[in-house]
């Protein structure tokens, strides 16, 4: 294994081997997906799908390495994501306050590796809730870099 010279142990480069097997969901399964654009970067605050909503905020790697991502996690719930490490991360916690203080949010998702530098997305997002000023359940789902649910 060799890191990629950045430093974080999130980036070593790994190879997963897994012994194929039947699944028993159909290959083309449905998305989840309610709603564009996606990147937290482009998500307009007063979108319409962020008012009365689950919000699951996620950060990027977490839909390819959950392959139950979709029914587990996005299924009815609006959604957010970004990467705390490679994206300019520096507007991202007033925003999100700004969503959810002006919308009525029921609950929040967050969605992370379990690699050090993804702790980044689920502070920033507990940051923005306490700026927003409202009481919201938030829940933190942690996935390992083999795809299983850690919580």
């Amino acid at each position: 294994m060799s890191n990629l010279g950045c430093g974080c142990p999130g980036s070593m480069a790994r190879v997963i081997e897994r012994e194929e097997k039947e699944t028993g969901t159909p290959a083309n399964a449905p998305s989840q997906l309610r709603q564009w654009p996606v990147q937290l970067h482009l998500v307009p605050p007063s979108a319409p799908y962020f008012q009365n909503a689950e919000i699951l905020i996620s950060a990027d790697c977490v839909a390819f390495a959950l392959g139950s991502f979709h029914q587990d996690l996005l299924r009815g719930k609006a959604l957010a994501i970004a990467c705390p490490k490679l994206d300019e991360t520096d507007a991202y916690v007033e925003k999100m306050a700004l969503i959810f203080r002006t919308n009525e949010v029921k609950s929040i998702t967050v969605a992370i590796m379990e690699v050090p530098c993804c702790r980044g997305l689920d502070i920033m997002v507990r940051k923005a809730l306490d700026l927003s000023g409202k009481e919201i359940p938030l829940e933190t789902v942690i996935v390992g870099v083999n795809g299983e649910r850690r919580n």
